[in-house]
């Protein structure tokens, strides 16, 4: 009896777990398409090759607070408030 009762609790929280991620993964509002998540000022661990959305896009960058030098380099403008 008490070997079927742990079972049924390592079953529940197997299950809880799995919903638990399924729905954390759900809110992907800030994600894009080509992966990872990009934040208003914030170039830290962004690669722009994957985000063409909106560094294919000057307005759209520009929306984000980020800004292309004459290099080809972006940098998040000065003042930039999320």
């Amino acid at each position: 009896m008490r070997k079927m009762a742990l079972m049924m609790v390592i079953a529940t929280s197997a299950v809880v777990a799995s919903i638990g991620s399924s729905l954390a993964r759900m809110d992907d509002s800030d994600r894009l398409p080509g992966g990872g998540a990009v934040v208003p000022c914030s170039l830290v661990g962004v690669n722009p090759a994957h985000h063409k959305e909106i560094f294919g896009n000057p307005a759209v960058a520009a929306s984000y607070g980020f800004a292309r030098s004459s290099d080809g380099s972006w940098h998040v403008v000065p003042n930039c408030h999320r």
